[in-house]
Parts: structure tokens; C-alpha cells; sequence
């Protein structure tokens, strides 16, 4: 008997593809499985049909004989009835496994259109003959049922948009430190508790979204919590993996570390800011901090721990704010825009102005009259200086090689010669004065004691005062004074 087309064989397969979520046009039912056939050997079993493509055993519940099982199974491939086998023989058995698989109905049907749209959304015949028979036992108008359903029907297209939007939940596995590709236990933490409160889909579907991301040490936590209760909620789950694998600092200890922070060389405020709120939401959630004080909370710490940006503060005012502290996200906003003030004046700061250089080879003659003045007025203070009437103005024979050979080469060179000469010049003059004032001196003077020294020179550390050493000195010692 062909039963891929058995009217009640696919009425059931629809209601349980209903209950599993599978889609119908994806899901065969398998009659006569051996019951303790292994789900392993039925998939790989159920593949051997090349059109069925993978193969996937989503419930099980007795069959109709003794010993024997059905099996709901979903396939990748849309299953064509027209290539479907009607039984299945698997290898190293004599018994055979008969498939029943969905009609294959008229998308213009109004019965295929609300079956579609209740499989969408979780739902099954069985919940719409449900709700019909509670509202015609009760004393309720035709207008009030179809209020109630429009309420169905709104509730459930919105539990449709959320379920289908949710990005699932990436690995974790509880291994420290934290392989590449995972989550770190406190985002998997925030993830899965934002998924429970947030998503609307059954409890069946957070469990099933929890385990399904869970791997090694933290999946072998979820096995133990559903061996010990199998009726456990997703929450639990949760709870579990935090209480094995999350932090064990008490509220009070993160709110000590929360006090501590401080901004760290070269990080920016909003940095530090965001640093801080991480911090803080822990807080939080421990109960080391009341939800209403955060803002104030986070105001002070910020005065508090940016040692790196007190102009910043001072410009946003934040010390007069404290009464009325701003949100997180104001906060944030007002320090980046006073962040990019700052980068933009820097750069404009930053600007290399353009230099004219004068180039090689062109001297001003300017220049070059005021240093041969300058060499005439030094020529005249070394007259005076060597007490001689009048000083040759005629140069050394070499000296004027080098200024002929000099003026040969351009005016730069020239330039230079004039430069030396007048050091030459002032170092002579210098030179001169100090054999002058050695001659003058008495001959038991030592050459040391040549030199012009000032009364100012002598320190005494014994009373403190100037003008004479401490192995002269005949005052009462004064160690205030000297220091």
C-alpha cells in the first residue's frame, strides 16, 4: 500500500511538524523503526536516498505496533513525492521502514494559506480548534471573537518578525583563556539573558538556542542541570553557566574596583568613559549599586579617575552637573564632540608654514659692510688695548692671499673670512687684556688669585654670610642662615 499519500498518515505528520517546527514540505515520517534503533543509523540510513539530500531525526514516539517507532525527520532537499520511495530497507535488517510523506497542496487554498501561517508562527490546528472552543463556551458575541482573533493574529505576526530577526548566539565553551572564535562568558552572559527577555519564541526555542551554542565543559554544565531537572527553563540554564563560569565578586567588590579605575597614559576620554561603564553595569547587576544613582555615580568617578583631561572637564562643566548628572549616551556624545574640537585645533596647530630661504652664492652687501665695520671698531679697541698708537692696516702677506683667493671664490666666502677675522679679533683683544692686568699685579700673587674676583664669590658656611670663607670666620655658627 503506497502511504506517501495516506490521508491520516499526513494529517498527523502535519500536526507534528506543527509541534517540532519543521516545515512540511521538508519532513518525511518513518513507520516500522526498530525501537532501539540508534538516531545515528537512521539518519545515515534515510541519506541513501540521494533526492532527500541531509538528513536530520528531529522526535521520535511509539509507532503503531509493538517494538516498533516513528520517526519525524527533516530533510535539506524539498521533497518531491513523485521520487520518493514508498519503503526502506536498511542494511543488515529484514525489516522494512515505510515513508509517509505531506501532499503537496494548492498554494491558492485559503486551509493551505493558514496552515502555512500557523506553522510559521508555532502554532498548530489543534491551538486554533482550542481557542474556538473556549470562546464558544463562553457567552461572547461574533464581534468579540473576532477581536480576539485579530489580538491572535497581531501578537503572533510580531512574535514572527522577532523570532526571525534574532542572530543566534556564537560558541562558548567555558576553556580559558578563551579560544579564537568564541565568546568571553560575560558577552555569551549578556547575549543569552538580552535573547530570553527580548525574544518572544517558546521556552523550547531558548533551550534550544542555548544548548545549541554551548560546547566542552559548559555543555556538560547544561547536561548536568537537565539530568537533575528536566523540566529546567531557559533561565536556569543561564543561571547555571554563570554560577560555574562568571565572576565571583560580590557587588561590594566590584563597586571597590569600579572607584579605582583611573584613565591610563594616552587614552582618550570617551575610552576611559567606556571603560567605565562596563564596570559599572556589573555593579549593577550584582547589586553593588542602586539603578537610579548610576548617573551621578558615573559623574564623580569621571572627575575622579580622568587625571588625563582636566581642561576637558573643566570645559564640559561637570563638577557643577553633579546634581544633575547626564545620561550615558548624552555624556559619551558631549566628550566626542569635544574630542574632535580638540584633534581639529591640534591640526591646524600642526601646520608647517613655508620658509624662503636665501639661496647659495647671493650675500647681501649689507651684510658684508657691516662686518668689515665691525672689524674696523674691534682693530681700534686692540690700539687701545696694546697701547700703540696706531694699528697697521695693512694685513699679512697670507691674510691677503686669503682674502684675494676669498674674493676669487664669490661673496659668500668672503663672507666667512670677514666672520673669522672678527673672532680672531675678539679673541686677541681678550688675550691682551689678561696679560695687561697679570703685569700690574704684585709678583707673590699666585696666577689663580690673578683672576678678578668679587667679594661676592666667597661663601661662608659657618654664619652664612658672603665675603669670606668659614676657616676665617670668627662669628657664632647660624645654620639657619646658611641654609
Amino acid at each position: 500500500m503506497d502511504l506517501r499519500s495516506h490521508p491520516v498518515l499526513q494529517a498527523e505528520l502535519g500536526v507534528w511538524c506543527g509541534e517540532e517546527l519543521v516545515d512540511p514540505s521538508h519532513a518525511i515520517l518513518l513507520l516500522g523503526v526498530p525501537a532501539e534503533a540508534e538516531i545515528e543509523h537512521i539518519e545515515a540510513t534515510v541519506e541513501t536516498v540521494k533526492v532527500l539530500g541531509r538528513v536530520r531525526v528531529r522526535s521520535t514516539k511509539p509507532g503503531p505496533t509493538q517494538n516498533t517507532m516513528s520517526v519525524l525527520c527533516e530533510c535539506r532537499e524539498n521533497i518531491d513525492v513523485t521520487r520518493l520511495p514508498t519503503t526502506l530497507k536498511p542494511s543488515g535488517g529484514d525489516q522494512t521502514w515505510e515513508i509517509v510523506a505531506g501532499k503537496r497542496p494548492d498554494p491558492t487554498a485559503f486551509s493551505t494559506k493558514l496552515s502555512d501561517f500557523l506553522l510559521s508562527e508555532g502554532k498548530s490546528m489543534s491551538d486554533l480548534q482550542s481557542m474556538f472552543t473556549s470562546l464558544s463556551t463562553s457567552a461572547t458575541s461574533p464581534e468579540s471573537i473576532i477581536r480576539a482573533m485579530g489580538e491572535v493574529l497581531e501578537k503572533s505576526a510580531k512574535q514572527s518578525t522577532d523570532s526571525s530577526s534574532y542572530r543566534r548566539l556564537r560558541v562558548f565553551s567555558g576553556i580559558s583563556p578563551t579560544p579564537v572564535g568564541e565568546e568571553t562568558v560575560e558577552h555569551w552572559l549578556e547575549q543569552a539573558q538580552l535573547m530570553i527577555s527580548e525574544c518572544e519564541c517558546s521556552e523550547k526555542e531558548k533551550r534550544r538556542r542555548i544548548m545549541e551554542s554551548l560546547r566542552g565543559a559548559a555543555f556538560e554544565m547544561i547536561k548536568a542541570v537537565r539530568l537533575s531537572n528536566p523540566d529546567a527553563s531557559s533561565k536556569e540554564y543561564v543561571d547555571a553557566i554563570e554560577s560555574a563560569f562568571g565572576s565571583s565578586e560580590s557587588g561590594e567588590d566590584l563597586y571597590f574596583a569600579f572607584r579605582m579605575l583611573r584613565q591610563q597614559t594616552g587614552e582618550l576620554l570617551s575610552d576611559f568613559l567606556r571603560r567605565m561603564e562596563m564596570t559599572l553595569s556589573q555593579v549593577v547587576k550584582r547589586g553593588g549599586l542602586a539603578h537610579s544613582h548610576m548617573n551621578r555615580a558615573r559623574v564623580e568617578q569621571l572627575i575622579r579617575g580622568a587625571v588625563q583631561s582636566d581642561i576637558m572637564l573643566l570645559q564640559l562643566r561637570l563638577r557643577e552637573r553633579k546634581e544633575d548628572p547626564p545620561t550615558f549616551l548624552t555624556l559619551l556624545n558631549e566628550i566626542r564632540e569635544a574630542e574632535e574640537i580638540e584633534a581639529a585645533r591640534h591640526k591646524i596647530d600642526a601646520s608647517v608654514k613655508q620658509v624662503k630661504f636665501q639661496s647659495e652664492g647671493s650675500t647681501s652687501p649689507s651684510v658684508v659692510q657691516e662686518l668689515k665695520a665691525e672689524i674696523c671698531e674691534l682693530k681700534a679697541r686692540l690700539g687701545e688695548v696694546s697701547k700703540e698708537p696706531t694699528l697697521p692696516t695693512k694685513l699679512s702677506e697670507d691674510k691677503k692671499k686669503t682674502l684675494t683667493k676669498c674674493s676669487d671664490n664669490g661673496g659668500e666666502s668672503e663672507m666667512q673670512f670677514l666672520k673669522q677675522q672678527v673672532e680672531q679679533l675678539q679673541q686677541q683683544i681678550t688675550v691682551m687684556k689678561v696679560g695687561k692686568s697679570t703685569e700690574n699685579a704684585p709678583e707673590n700673587v699666585s696666577v689663580k688669585s690673578q683672576s678678578v674676583m668679587s667679594r661676592d664669590d666667597f661663601f661662608c658656611y659657618r654664619c652664612g654670610e658672603d665675603g669670606h670663607l668659614s676657616a676665617k670666620c670668627q662669628a657664632a655658627e647660624n645654620p639657619s642662615q646658611v641654609i
